[in-house]
């Protein structure tokens, strides 16, 4: 299916494009990191991983995501922070709460989402994949505009790497089984899978 069909078929959900000279999503909130680096010679990209964050844990809104992925945290702001001075750390993207979309580091360099990862055998995830955090918690539901804005991003993603086909969409907790647990038990993946293939 070409990206016009794929267009056309997707009516008003249709995301925006992602440029390839930038590797930047249109329509997206530009912040971005210094936590990134280049990505292998050959490597492409064929994999999207789905996390979660909040600071301080189970807790939304306060600007602390974008400051811990921009290494500006006020480590003394909270006690939980103290843990993460050594901390650098990236996704591409990150979905709040009311669906406003920042993004982070282009997709076409290597964000540091996925630590000691390994999908299908291959390890170093973060070499061929794409990183979306999702603001929220293993203790709580995502909201429906995060879904809906996952699901005009991921469309996007999917034209311009065509690769990361519906079973190369994973969770943190599959490629980093036993150390990460994201994005939790209230991720709805039969609602979201379906979703996108419509």
């Amino acid at each position: 299916m070409t990206a016009q069909t794929l267009k056309a078929a997707r009516g008003s959900a249709t995301p925006a494009s992602v440029d390839s000279r930038t590797g930047r999503l249109q329509r997206a909130r530009w912040l971005p990191s210094p936590n990134f680096d280049e990505r292998p010679d050959g490597s492409g990209i064929s994999l999207l991983v789905i996390h979660n964050i909040s600071l301080p844990p189970d807790q939304f809104g306060g600007g602390w995501i974008d400051d811990l992925f921009l290494n500006r945290l006020d480590f003394d702001a909270h006690p939980y922070f103290d843990g993460l001075r050594e901390l650098k750390v990236s996704p591409h993207c990150c979905i709040f709460r009311d669906g406003r979309l920042t993004q982070y580091v282009s997709f076409n360099q290597r964000a540091w989402h996925a630590g000691k990862s390994q999908f299908e055998g291959r390890e170093r995830c973060n070499d061929f994949s794409i990183g979306i955090e999702l603001e929220g918690c293993d203790t709580k539901p995502f909201t429906k505009a995060q879904y809906q804005r996952l699901l005009r991003v991921t469309r996007a993603l999917q034209v311009a790497y065509p690769a990361i086909t519906a079973g190369r969409i994973v969770g943190h907790s599959d490629i980093a089984p036993g150390r990460k647990t994201d994005p939790g038990p209230h991720f709805d993946w039969t609602y979201f899978k379906d979703e996108l293939g419509r």
